[in-house]
């Protein structure tokens, strides 16, 4: 068995992504040079970090249960083993040898002879018909203490025939949008790809879908990326979707899936990208502590802002010249094309933006 750090950080990197952290994800996956490592992130499953830790919870627990000549005592714990239980070695020790003594227990009280009479039996189980009975009041009393309980909705159930789900993807879905004028469904995956999803009446299939693979030139041919595809923005006119990727890329795509342009002077990975309302020029943000206004009809970038001390993480237009970006510097940047300088710089938070 062998465990390396980039194996470890990697499915510490994915679990952030999963649990919605993705700024913690972002910042994580930098200082630990997720993006450089050769895992491919399309073969890795979802939830692998708990399903590993799981595995190891359950072997704790299998070795705490084991007696000192090797069989298994054949009680159940008391409460179950938490996690950080698992990590204590005095925790595991005590519940070690609490198992002992419970074993210890059964086989004296098994060594008592049976000479009970039947009053005691019949005591005891008017005991249990007391207790049952005191439980049942409690309850009752418990109940009548909170008149005012809160209601809880019970489960609601949808008829599979109101649902629809999409399947294509190899890995976890990062991101989804809709576009703004057709029945198209935009989304962003761990498996290097973007998909168009149609899902208008006259489709001819409820899983229609375009594959939009995201590559790079190696040795004179296209070969996936196998990097994330984390950011996807429609123009409002609905006819072209930009995608940004941990391969330091944007894309302009057709909405027939076709790849128009591809928009590259980013140094890392892009975290966010937005088009402007116009539909003439898309905003990106990157790990390189910049953001760029690209001109969508010729893929050139029209200016770069190099204003930001750390990863730019989000960006949002404010008019179709104008922006505003954040950063893990903690700094909102408004800026203008055209500018060489902020126009206005908001400072106060204490973590990440």
């Amino acid at each position: 068995m062998s465990i390396s750090s980039d194996e470890v950080n990697f499915l510490v990197y994915r679990y952030l992504q999963e649990s919605g952290f993705s700024h913690s994800a972002f910042t994580f996956g930098i200082e630990s040079h997720i993006s450089q490592s050769n895992i491919n992130g399309a073969l890795v499953p979802p939830a692998a970090l708990i399903s590993i830790i799981q595995k190891g919870l359950q072997y704790v627990e299998a070795e705490v249960s084991i007696n000192e000549d090797g069989t298994l005592f054949d009680g159940r714990p008391i409460e179950s083993l938490s996690l950080i239980d698992a990590v204590m070695p005095d925790v595991v020790q005590t519940r070690q040898q609490a198992y002992r003594d419970k074993m210890a227990q059964q086989q004296a009280a098994a060594a008592v002879p049976s000479s009970t009479t039947g009053g005691s039996i019949a005591g005891n189980a008017k005991n249990g018909e007391n207790t049952a009975n005191g439980e049942e009041n409690g309850a009752h009393a418990m109940a009548n203490n909170h008149p005012d309980m809160m209601e809880v909705d019970g489960d609601v159930e949808i008829p599979q025939n109101k649902a629809m789900v999409l399947r294509g993807h190899e890995s976890e879905v990062f991101i989804c949008a809709w576009n703004p004028v057709s029945d198209l469904l935009a989304s962003g995956s761990g498996d290097s790809t973007a998909r168009i999803w149609n899902l208008s009446e006259n489709s001819t299939s409820s899983s229609t879908q375009l594959v939009l693979r995201h590559c790079i030139r190696e040795g004179g041919q296209d070969v996936p990326s196998n990097k994330d595809v984390t950011s996807l923005d429609w123009n409002s006119e609905g006819t072209l979707l930009a995608t940004g990727s941990y391969d330091g890329f944007a894309r302009i795509w057709t909405k027939d899936g076709n790849l128009a342009s591809t928009l590259g002077q980013h140094k890392g990975p892009i975290f966010a990208l937005k088009w402007n309302k116009k539909g003439n020029f898309i905003l990106s943000a990157g790990v390189d502590k910049t953001t760029i206004i690209w001109d969508a009809h010729t893929g050139e970038a029209k200016q770069q802002f190099p204003f930001h001390s750390a990863p730019a993480l989000d960006v949002d237009w404010q008019s179709n010249n104008t922006f505003a970006s954040c950063s893990t510097d903690m700094c909102i940047h408004v800026c203008k094309l055209g500018q060489d300088r902020p126009i206005k710089t908001f400072q106060g938070h204490t973590r990440d933006l």
